[in-house]
């Protein structure tokens, strides 16, 4: 009889001892004082306050175990993404400079008075011999858009500035399709209806824009213009070319 209750106090010892270890481990255990009592009823070494102690070391060695022999990168291993950042030297802000003085001096737009467009009525223009399918289509967004020119609340003759070289370059990029974003107020000497007003006249002065109309809800309603641009020569080249290679 008193061998089997040997024995079992060496098994209930065992389990406890087991019980403990699998407690170490748990957040909830240590803030109850669980692990505490089934420490003191086992016999087992480890008090709740040492493990508290020692579970940042554990945790370094787990973390230490998990990733193996990968190493941190060095300091000098990083992008910096200024060190290749350089400030534009004098000679390129003064081609700069010329640059913007001669497209300003090429600039043909018009800064005399305009008729005031109604501020609810559309814009729609289309240049002599440019069929009405092509508006029809431009209007119902037919064309995808291929470069955007955003206005909204600048300054009318910052506006002008924006406007003439958008076109100039579009046009030499052989872009057909473009929306130029200028908002519209709801009186007819608003800032936003003025601009409106004149970019309708603005776009009838270049040579490069066949139609334009105002744009879908979608895309800003009477708050935004869609434009059709011709084909360019070197476009109009490379078309010919590849009819020419289809026919043999």
């Amino acid at each position: 009889m008193a061998g089997q209750i040997g024995n079992d106090k060496l098994m209930l010892s065992i389990y406890l001892s087991s019980l403990s270890k699998v407690l170490e481990q748990s957040t909830y255990a240590k803030h109850t004082g669980l692990l505490g009592y089934v420490c003191k009823i086992g016999g087992h070494k480890t008090q709740p306050e040492e493990l508290a102690m020692n579970q940042p070391l554990r945790d370094d060695m787990d973390f230490g175990a998990l990733i193996g022999d990968v190493e941190p990168l060095p300091p000098n291993n990083r992008a910096d993404p200024g060190a290749n950042r350089k400030s534009p030297s004098e000679a390129q802000l003064a081609r700069r400079e010329w640059a913007e003085e001669e497209m300003g001096a090429r600039n043909f737009l018009s800064d005399d008075f305009v008729d005031l467009l109604p501020p609810f009525d559309p814009m729609e223009y289309r240049r002599e011999g440019i069929q009405q399918g092509v508006v029809d289509k431009l209007k119902h967004g037919g064309y995808s858009v291929q470069s955007q020119l955003h206005l909204l609340r600048r300054p009318l003759s910052e506006c002008r500035r924006m406007l003439f070289p958008f076109i100039q370059e579009a046009y030499a990029h052989d872009l057909r399709s473009v929306l130029i974003v200028h908002g519209r107020g709801r009186e007819i000497d608003s800032p936003a209806n003025v601009l409106r007003s004149y970019l309708a006249k603005w776009l009838s002065q270049f040579e490069e824009v066949q139609a334009y109309v105002s744009a879908q809800p979608s895309e800003g309603g009477l708050g935004a213009t869609w434009v059709m641009l011709r084909k360019s020569d070197r476009a109009k080249a490379n078309n010919r070319e590849r009819q020419q290679k289809r026919r043999g």
